[in-house]
């Protein structure tokens, strides 16, 4: 990929009908913009859908994606262990190259406006592209889930979006719009299904309550174990390497151990410690599929696309 270069990595609130996931990744097909990675997880009832390419043209794809998200999911119905307020949950534009933080910023608000302006879903802004400073964490703007947020939307002047409202979209809710640096999504399964003692773990690591710093962590139960869902927010500040022994010295207190993990999404080749322990634990972990720099060297094929268009667009 040539000139400015930004991924956007959506998260939609759909984990268990691929048909439904498949439709809302096709959607964000747009001329200039690379699929490199879409995942599913039932439990969470959660997908997340990495694309990258041009500015103008990732944000045309996030809209759609957007659309298409709110066409297929109703929160009305839709329950999983991941909180959420929208069908189209969160949408982060990250600076790969040729762009800084900022200008993702204004991508972010650009992506936001239309969202609203074509589908009615209200919208907030986080991360670098929040409109206040109390809407820079995303845990804040998602307090109380889909179903908290729409009555103190109308209840609360402080909680309405930034645009659209005052009231949520029905049944798709609201979109979290931001702009960040890129993150790491690192799951850890422990030996155990005792939820209470991952959330305790949670509480003790996460950067909220005096722990890591860049650590954002929840404690579910997720396919019959314990899982500690974490949100790296800055690798080189703080290393999964250290977050792991962090986290075994206090699995150990509990007398459980981390058996298993995993990387949601993609992860730069400078988060990779290839000799550490965390590496070793990761479930089906290929680098050519799951390394971001690999990925952006040669993208998936968009559902339904013939292999011989994903040349043509090479």
């Amino acid at each position: 990929m040539q000139g400015a270069v930004v991924e956007c990595v959506p998260n939609f609130s759909e984990g268990r009908d691929a048909r439904r996931v498949e439709a809302i990744v096709a959607a964000m097909r747009v001329e200039g913009v690379h699929l490199l990675d879409w995942t599913m997880d039932s439990d969470h009832n959660r997908s997340v859908v990495t694309i990258a390419g041009e500015p103008s043209a990732i944000v045309e794809a996030a809209v759609r994606g957007a659309g298409k998200a709110a066409e297929l999911i109703d929160l009305t119905r839709q329950q999983g262990v991941h909180p959420r307020i929208g069908a189209a949950d969160v949408i982060p534009f990250v600076p790969i190259s040729g762009i800084k933080l900022e200008q993702c910023a204004l991508l972010a608000r650009q992506a936001g406006l239309e969202i609203w302006r074509r589908f009615g879903i209200p919208v907030f802004f986080y991360e670098a592209a929040a409109a206040r400073p109390d809407r820079a964490n995303l845990e804040e703007v998602r307090r109380g889930q889909f179903e908290g947020l729409r009555d103190a939307v109308r209840n609360e002047t402080a909680r309405r979006p930034d645009l659209g409202g005052p009231g949520l979209h029905p049944t798709a809710g609201a979109c979290a719009v931001g702009a960040r640096k890129f993150l790491v999504t690192y799951n850890i399964y422990f030996d155990s299904a005792d939820v209470s003692i991952v959330r305790a773990i949670a509480r003790d690591i996460r950067a909220a309550s005096s722990g890591l710093k860049g650590v954002k962590a929840i404690g579910v139960l997720a396919h019959g174990r314990a899982q500690l869902a974490m949100n790296l927010t800055d690798f080189q500040v703080t290393a999964v390497s250290q977050v792991y022994r962090a986290v075994s010295a206090l699995a150990l207190r509990h007398k459980v151990a981390p058996v298993e993990g995993e990387v949601i999404g993609l992860i730069p080749e400078a988060a990779c410690e290839r000799d550490s322990e965390w590496m070793r634990q990761l479930i089906g972990f290929d680098a050519q599929t799951k390394i971001l720099e690999h990925r952006l060297a040669a993208p998936l094929d968009w559902p339904g696309e013939a292999p011989e268009m994903k040349q043509e667009r090479r």
